[in-house]
């Protein structure tokens, strides 16, 4: 198939750092190609693929100070995009919904995979007005605020098996050791609940974490003044390289988040690495997270500090062969193969 992958051009793909829309949109890409299909990708300059890329900004939108307005290099990208379109089979938007107005001639021949949350009012008409463009959820449960729109399937994300290896080497007995926290300082992600669970437990926290522009006044008041409590440690962003051992060198990833996550890329990756999930049943933890296998899942800080006890004791290789199971770049390209196969015959049936 010939097939156009639209990103975002916030981060590089995959990106440089925190990012992980760009993130699933590099392993979904370099997965395809490796099953033999033509794929375009549309992103920033700086992106690294093995597919064919088409720049709409000279870097990483984020990382770059001389952007004053960073709506001009998308819309010049969905020109780009739009001028091409009779060359592929399917476009593949990770967009959200910014492409619709000048993508609904071409309904039929899109799809667009919604990475993020759907429960604020303001989504639930503009879903209604574009109900011909075709959807993909990354979760069941990111769809509930908007059953009624045009959703043609599920597909859980994945990641390619070697990004975050199986750490063996891991001491379970290593009482001495950490957990860890990855992902966004913002209050829904509970930064701070993972303090206070380490905190009131005794055990050591290693934060590594992005904070938005958006998100500084809260990390400044809320937050750094929690980073003072012993076996507090902050280390920021980590990138691709760092991930791994932060991850598989961790008891346990904590995830308290409070809002209904869509998915929680952090998740996958720490199980990849072997390493349990404790998480808060917000949003797609239950999709994600086999309680008492892969993790536990809790509603309370004494329950996760109980849980801090009995996460070490799980078997790590057996979380990592549920990752390979359930969350394999393969598995996921394969999903959205179907996808693009059964977009491709309502196709054809309707200019029959």
């Amino acid at each position: 198939m010939k097939i156009a992958q639209i990103a975002p051009l916030a981060e590089s793909v995959p990106p440089k750092l925190y990012g992980g829309t760009e993130r699933v949109v590099s392993y979904l890409t370099e997965e395809l190609v490796r099953l033999g299909h033509d794929v375009t990708l549309f992103a920033s300059g700086d992106s690294e693929t093995s597919a064919s890329l088409l720049a709409s900004s000279r870097r990483a939108l984020r990382l770059d100070a001389a952007i004053r307005d960073p709506l001009a290099p998308v819309t010049l990208m969905l020109e780009q995009v739009r001028r091409r379109a009779h060359e592929f089979d399917i476009l593949h938007f990770h967009l959200e919904h910014v492409h619709f107005p000048l993508f609904r001639p071409l309904a039929r021949k899109t799809v667009t995979t919604v990475h993020g949350r759907l429960d604020l009012a303001e989504l639930a008409p503009l879903y209604r007005e574009f109900s011909d463009m075709p959807l993909v959820s990354i979760s069941d449960c990111q769809r509930a605020p908007l059953p009624f729109a045009n959703w043609v399937g599920t597909v859980h994300h994945g990641l390619a098996a070697e990004v975050c290896p199986f750490n063996p080497a891991f001491n379970q007995s290593a009482r001495s050791g950490y957990y860890a926290f990855l992902g966004r300082v913002s209050r829904e992600k509970g930064v701070d609940r993972a303090i206070e669970i380490a905190r009131r437990a005794g055990v050591r926290l290693r934060i590594a974490a992005k904070v938005d522009r958006d998100d500084e006044d809260y990390f400044h008041s809320h937050i750094v003044p929690l980073l003072a409590a012993p076996g507090i440690e902050f280390i920021g962003e980590v990138n691709e390289e760092q991930k791994p051992a932060f991850l598989g060198n961790a008891a346990a990833l904590l995830f308290p988040v409070g809002w209904p996550e869509p998915f929680g890329l952090a998740m996958i990756e720490a199980m990849s690495c072997g390493t349990p999930v404790i998480a808060w049943p917000h949003g797609a933890v239950r999709e994600v997270v086999e309680d008492g296998r892969t993790g536990f899942i809790v509603d309370s800080i004494e329950e996760a500090i109980a849980a801090l006890e009995c996460a070490p004791r799980l078997n790590r290789l057996a979380v990592r062969q549920r990752f390979e199971e359930r969350f394999s770049a393969a598995r996921m390209a394969h999903d959205y193969l179907s996808v693009y196969r059964a977009l491709g015959r309502r196709r054809a049936m309707a200019a029959v």
